[in-house]
């Protein structure tokens, strides 16, 4: 076991995104997974229809917990949700600097449901970016984070290197939510390099959590040591493989099959 990731997220009881998947992302890729908790949701695959933000000095105090014992060698933060919840990871990241930040602007649910609204957009842009070490926003997150619209591979280059203007470090910009048979996720550093991506599209409603998933793959790559590059592509193929050997549960967006890198107990 390598590599020490402290996820800063919120809980889904399906098992398909949030902490849960988080987890077993980490865990998967042979990572220790540690966790903060900043909200309860209530949803399955068809929606999501409750969420229950986690008190600020309760987050912070999950977070020093795990630093101030186990450590960590990179931050995943997914689901932030409120001002307050913000406020605390941006003193926890500032207390912090020296640990490797992914960040995955969750905004929107795969269900279409809302899981922050535009004054957390505009902290994540103006007050996150700068503390991260990369950024992994899918197209519309893109857009909420940019005010321009994403489409096409010219347009999440050009997404990338205004996250990057705005202070990332690095911006992986998701293509699942574009057309086309081809999924591009594009990779844009300091100085405007590029990489682009390229999987086949999958025709599946098994996508739930997909997001959590890829930002907890990247975030186990660089704990343990990959170069960021490396860390994203065996990310985009592990999330690939999830969603292409995923089981097919529940009636909406079914989750992925987070296990496959893994062998049965005998």
């Amino acid at each position: 076991m390598k590599g020490r990731v402290l996820i800063i997220a919120g809980s889904d009881p399906s098992g398909g995104a949030g902490i849960q998947a988080d987890i077993k992302t980490v865990t998967a890729l042979g990572g220790y997974a540690a966790t903060a908790i900043t909200a309860l949701t209530v949803q399955n695959t068809l929606g999501v229809t409750g969420v229950h933000a986690i008190a600020g000095d309760i987050i912070a105090g999950q977070v020093e917990a795990v630093l101030s014992d186990i450590g960590a060698d990179a931050i995943k933060i997914g689901m932030i949700g409120t001002l307050e919840t913000a406020e605390v990871i941006e003193a926890a990241l500032k207390a912090h600097p020296d640990i490797p930040v992914v960040l995955d602007p969750v905004l929107v649910a795969t269900s279409g449901d809302a899981l922050g609204d535009t004054e957390v957009a505009h902290f994540i842009r103006d007050r996150l970016l700068p503390l991260t070490t990369i950024v992994t926003p899918n197209l519309p997150e893109a857009e909420a984070l940019t005010g321009v619209p994403v489409t096409g591979d010219d347009g999440q280059k050009a997404a990338g290197a205004a996250l990057i203007r705005a202070g990332a470090n690095a911006a992986l910009v998701k293509g699942g939510h574009d057309q086309g048979e081809t999924v591009c996720d594009v990779l844009v550093t300091g100085g405007g390099k590029a990489r682009v991506f390229m999987k086949p599209r999958i025709e599946t409603t098994s996508t739930h959590g997909t997001g959590c998933t890829l930002a907890s793959a990247v975030a186990t790559g660089i704990a343990q040591g990959l170069p960021l590059e490396q860390a994203v592509a065996r990310a985009i193929d592990y999330v690939w493989t999830a969603i292409k050997t995923a089981p097919g549960y529940g009636a909406g967006h079914g989750p992925l099959n987070h296990a496959h890198t893994m062998r049965p107990v005998e």
